[in-house]
């Protein structure tokens, strides 16, 4: 992917991609509206009863967490009838996963296992779960979407750069929707790996470009206008055309460097990590969301989102407009 913007300059022979649906899975936070704060803490997804169902059997824990949530957004979107059945153009649609985590569990409990009792030990209904693309598998087989398929485990930029691969497909032609998802589980495996206490967290946002979804009569709550990624947060920030002349309403991101703290100076800053704990693969397609919901509100400025960063390998940035 390159590290320079897809969309710094509106061309009309580029489909604009549109955010049309939005699904949450996340104790506390009851509506996306929610996550322009400040969060009560209270309400919101319950994994002790949300994530029981027959549909969720045999699957690992950020699967069915991520299943709530694109369930959730699908519905959002008017892609799914009163069954729950999906109406879109199911060859054409895409499904994009982030997480760092999702099924480190699974992985380490196959592990045991071998160690423990040999190979013959396996279940066969666990082993799919150690595959690495179990999770965007799931909501595939769930919705029967045969468009491409993916999983970015790419660190703190990862859902970020899941947005935007998404994207790309969209306007490559490679898919006509896209639904992304961002999800981690709370488990002692990734309590372990964070060094802290993790947080079941599961978003679905559901893109689409700007003249299908009109033509349905959709929605569109945000416009993805711009992404960049680069090994530094000020050298991304200027490939995807963020100056002291382009209007930054929200900024959702932590504290970044120096440089680009001067630029942002005056832009209203939401720290969603800061808030809800470490969000790892689920924090960028998060951040969207909370972006929509700004957006929708009818604030003026545009919304930038950032991940990663000096204590991070890179750093990315989206930009979304009304």
């Amino acid at each position: 992917m390159s590290t320079t913007s897809t969309a710094r300059r509106r061309n009309p022979n580029v489909r604009e991609v549109v955010v049309t649906g939005i699904g949450l899975a996340l104790p506390g936070v009851a509506a996306y509206s929610d996550l322009l704060g400040p969060l009560s803490g209270e309400g919101g997804f319950d994994p002790a009863t949300d994530l029981r169902g027959r549909d969720l059997r045999h699957k690992d824990r950020a699967s069915r967490l991520a299943l709530r949530a694109a369930e959730f957004a699908l519905h959002d979107a008017s892609l799914t009838d009163t069954h729950a059945t999906f109406t879109g153009a199911a060859d054409a649609t895409a499904v994009v996963v982030s997480t760092n985590l999702g099924n480190a569990d699974s992985v380490c409990e196959a592990a045991d296992t071998i160690a423990r009792e040999g190979s013959r030990g396996l279940s066969p209904l666990g082993l799919p779960q150690t595959s690495s693309n179990v999770i965007a598998g799931w909501v595939a087989i769930r919705y029967r979407l045969r468009g491409p398929n993916l999983t970015v485990c790419n660190g703190a930029t990862s859902g970020l750069d899941a947005l935007a691969w998404a994207r790309n497909l969209i306007v490559a032609g490679r898919a006509d929707a896209a639904i992304v998802v961002g999800v981690e589980p709370a488990n002692d495996v990734t309590a372990k790996l964070l060094g802290e206490q993790s947080t079941d967290a599961a978003v679905a946002v559901v893109l689409e470009p700007a003249d299908a979804a009109y033509s349905r009569g959709a929605r569109p709550r945000a416009t993805i206008t711009g992404y960049a990624r680069a090994r530094d947060l000020a050298v991304a920030l200027a490939s995807a055309g963020v100056t002291e002349e382009r209007s930054v309403g929200l900024w959702l991101g932590d504290e970044p460097g120096a440089e680009a703290s001067r630029l942002l100076a005056a832009t209203r800053r939401i720290d969603l990590e800061a808030q809800l704990g470490p969000l790892s693969g689920a924090l960028g397609v998060l951040q969207c969301a909370a972006g929509a919901a700004y957006l929708e509100g009818g604030a003026t400025g545009n919304v930038l989102a950032t991940a990663g960063g000096p204590r991070h390998d890179a750093a990315a940035v989206l930009l979304l407009a009304p």
